[in-house]
């Protein structure tokens, strides 16, 4: 089934945005190399990356907004000593729900249903020019973690990702997996690539999973 028949046989894009700002279009992205491609779908080869990342309880529309207000405030230097040196925006911001961090099953819904517990992890991708070593020290709750090169499968979708549009495309990108005879070891990552004033056909949103390498 097409992701065009997808979205007319579930809810379809909204119009009220799933997170609160982003990098504008042409900003720095994680560098890889597609290893398959078929219609929206990649199975992808990421280079290793640094990310800054913070987590925040509750529903996913509140923890999002309070995520990304502490990580832009470490990489625009508002919480660091006058004249420090300020991080570039990059795409996309990264949001996965902790409980999901675990391998997925093939046989079980992906889309937990939320509640005020949750807890959420954001990540900003830092640039490619910083090491662990050159990154300016975050604040306690912030977390410099360096990624190592991973397999990852995607499907690309647009529109202003509500949480009922995360669960058609969690959906979909399970069965390619299974179709492609992948082998998930990470859990569901939600990315995001446009600002909110992006109108919704020109967004870019993705759902990724980590794969095992062959």
């Amino acid at each position: 089934m097409t992701i065009g028949k997808w979205m007319i046989a579930g809810l379809g894009i909204a119009a009220v945005a799933g997170t609160v700002g982003y990098a504008q279009r042409g900003s720095e992205e994680p560098a890889y190399s597609i290893v398959l491609e078929q219609d929206d779908f990649e199975l992808r080869e990421y280079e290793p990356m640094i990310v800054a990342e913070v987590t925040h309880s509750g529903d996913r529309r509140r923890a999002s907004g309070q995520s990304f207000r502490r990580l832009a405030a470490y990489i625009f230097a508002q919480d660091r000593p006058a004249g420090g040196e300020r991080i570039a925006m990059t795409a996309p911001v990264i949001q996965s729900k902790i409980d999901q961090d675990q391998p997925i099953s093939m046989t079980a819904p992906v889309f937990t249903k939320e509640t005020d517990e949750d807890e959420w992890r954001m990540r900003f991708v830092m640039p490619a020019r910083f090491t662990m070593a050159t990154l300016p020290k975050p604040p306690p709750d912030i977390t410099i973690t360096q990624l190592p090169a991973r397999r990852v499968a995607s499907v690309r979708f647009s529109g202003v990702a509500r949480n009922a549009d995360l669960v058609i495309m969690e959906a979909m990108l399970t069965d390619w997996v299974e179709a492609q005879n992948l082998t998930p070891v990470g859990g569901v990552e939600y990315a995001f690539y446009d600002a909110p004033m992006v109108p919704g056909p020109l967004r870019r949103n993705e759902v990724l999973i980590e794969v095992a390498a062959e």
